[in-house]
């Protein structure tokens, strides 16, 4: 009998641990329609909530700093596009969302510390360079020693 409700018992929190992961699955989903129909409060909200149950999804932090980059929050959109990048060290997009955060700041050795990286990684905004290079020159470069 005790062997049996272990049985039962285990397998009921084998499927429920399945229907975890399957929801936090659809979280990312769910915020990502949110956002493309620029419902932005609510995609916020699903890509953190899906940030809890998968906290290594790199596209979710992908999307916050986006989001936060649309909200002027300069300081959480860096922060989650490290974040992005510590977990998809190839992510090119938040790769170069980074760049223009540096660029901004005008800090030369971070933005060709970054470039250099970018040229190693980019697939897709290989295009890109150019508009960085030409952002470079506009930068004087500081005590680089």
């Amino acid at each position: 009998m005790f062997s049996k409700i272990k049985i039962i018992l285990s397998v009921f929190i084998v499927l429920n641990y399945f229907n975890l992961v399957s929801a936090a699955e659809n979280f990312f989903d769910q915020a990502k329609k949110k956002y493309d129909e620029k419902k932005i409060e609510d995609s916020k909200f699903l890509f953190q909530r899906n940030i809890v149950f998968n906290p290594k999804d790199a596209k979710s932090y992908l999307y916050l700093a986006k989001i936060y980059k649309s909200e002027e929050n300069q300081k959480e959109e860096e922060k989650n596009l490290n974040t992005a990048l510590l977990l998809e060290p190839s992510n090119e997009e938040a790769m170069y969302m980074l760049i223009n955060i540096e660029l901004k700041k005008s800090n030369y050795s971070k933005v060709k510390d970054l470039t250099k990286n970018f040229l190693l990684i980019c697939k897709n905004l290989c295009e890109r360079k150019g508009k960085i290079d030409e952002s470079l020159k506009n930068i004087e470069p500081k005590n680089e020693s």
